[in-house]
């Protein structure tokens, strides 16, 4: 029989009894929407985690430190446990000559007295890079970004907005002054330096919901803001200055640590073995994002499996309509073979049958599916939005979900359809002709 008939003849068996075909057919597509909605959602899920990491600069960043001498003598005894440099101006300034590296910065947080309404606040204040605009931290702030690398503006964290006034917006476009202590170096030479209280005037420019500022290799719980360029420029006394000085340390300041940025998540290897090779600690996340993938394959893994079921159900519902096409159609299988159809063309019909099912359930479960992905998104997003907060993708469809939908709906009804196949090629012409 040509593939062409036995096509024919499949399509009009499966409009003679249209209303149960449909049905059947409907199981299979309500079966691959259930596995497409929960693969869409692990999928979205997991861009959503990689890209707002991604932006944030985590697995594209080394941190680098200091090695400190463990005996707690000064840097100038390291020689006798080994080389230890100073993480310097001039160790930020070689670092950012190596190869793929953006920019380097360092960290520059200190504590300050915040004077604002007359009264005084205690806080963290933090240097904050331009490029940290798009890490996402940002996104949906009220108000706006620094203007310069060295503008006088700030931007607080909301919980610390909340102890200056209820009304957190209003505080945007007013003035506070903060209070700190400057390190000034002596002029005798000696390395040491004193510590002079400094007060500067601020611009509120912003107030955002996050707290950018801390976190790994971040600022350490900065609620106050301010561009990196003003912090540097501020000389403010930091925990490492003072460590500095009880060990008898350099004259010159040092960095805390340094931040490294990469061109790309696969240069990171490269760089933080270069830097180590240059005496300094260094350290990153990639560990980090490998237990992420991880995380995300078992959570998609068993998405799957429970989506699966729903289409385990409906293939019940293909071997039973076609069982049930087989006694309904007895005579016409005796005539077939009494025609001269093999037992596999007969095999071959009913196969046809159950993957036109398959087929056209699978199209319509991905279409089902895609618009439960986005309608869990746009109530995901309804919501967010009440909170004031930004809108997010957390189902996404691509194309390799697509294709593997519909070959796997295509495939779990062809295995439905072995056992109705089996049983219709193996009926005897003669019985079947003789049937009613």
């Amino acid at each position: 029989m040509k593939l062409r008939d036995m096509t024919e003849l499949a399509v009009r068996n499966l409009r003679e009894s249209i209303l149960r075909n449909s049905l059947t057919t409907l199981g299979v597509a309500v079966g691959v929407a259930s596995l497409v909605a929960m693969l869409s959602l692990g999928v979205g899920l997991q861009q959503l985690a990689s890209s707002r990491l991604t932006k944030s600069g985590l697995f594209d960043s080394v941190f680098v430190t200091p090695k400190l001498n463990m005996r707690g003598g000064p840097p100038s005894m390291a020689s006798q446990q080994g080389e230890t440099r100073l993480l310097d101006e001039d160790a930020r300034v070689e670092i950012s000559k190596l190869p793929n590296v953006i920019e380097v910065f360092p960290q520059v947080r200190f504590f300050s007295e915040v004077r604002f309404g007359g009264k005084p606040f205690a806080t963290m204040v933090a240097g904050m890079p331009q490029s940290s605009k798009v890490s996402g931290a940002f996104d949906g702030m009220k108000g706006n970004f620094f203007s310069a690398e060295s503008g006088d503006e700030a931007i607080l964290q909301v919980e610390f907005a909340k102890e200056l006034s209820p009304d957190t917006a209003s505080l945007v476009g007013k003035t506070l002054s903060i209070r700190y202590a400057e390190r000034q170096q002596l002029e005798d030479n000696s390395g040491g330096f004193s510590i002079v209280p400094k007060e500067k005037e601020l611009h509120i420019i912003g107030v955002v919901e996050t707290e950018p500022a801390a976190g790994f290799g971040g600022y350490g719980n900065g609620r106050l803001l301010i561009p990196l360029g003003t912090a540097l420029s501020l000389r403010a006394t930091q925990v490492n200055d003072l460590r500095d000085a009880v060990r008898g340390g350099p004259s010159k300041p040092t960095y805390a640590s340094l931040t490294v940025r990469a061109k790309s998540p696969n240069n990171v290897d490269a760089i933080e073995t270069a830097v180590k090779k240059m005496g300094f600690g260094a350290f990153s996340l990639l560990d980090a994002s490998k237990s992420l993938r991880i995380f995300f394959s078992v959570f998609d893994l068993l998405l799957g499996i429970f989506g699966s079921l729903a289409l385990a159900v409906a293939t019940l519902g293909i071997v039973n309509t076609l069982v049930m096409a087989i006694l309904e159609r007895r005579r016409e299988i005796g005539v077939l073979k009494a025609l001269g159809a093999a037992d596999s063309d007969v095999k071959r019909l009913f196969f046809v049958e159950a993957g036109v099912m398959g087929l056209m359930g699978g199209f319509g479960g991905v279409l089902f599916g895609w618009l439960i992905g986005r309608a869990l998104t746009l109530a995901t997003n309804i919501y967010l939005k009440r909170q004031e907060l930004p809108t997010v993708e957390i189902a996404s469809v691509p194309w390799w979900l697509v294709l593997g939908a519909i070959s796997f709906a295509v495939l779990v009804s062809l295995v439905a359809g072995l056992y109705p196949a089996s049983r219709a090629a193996k009926l005897n012409p003669v019985e079947a002709l003789r049937y009613e």
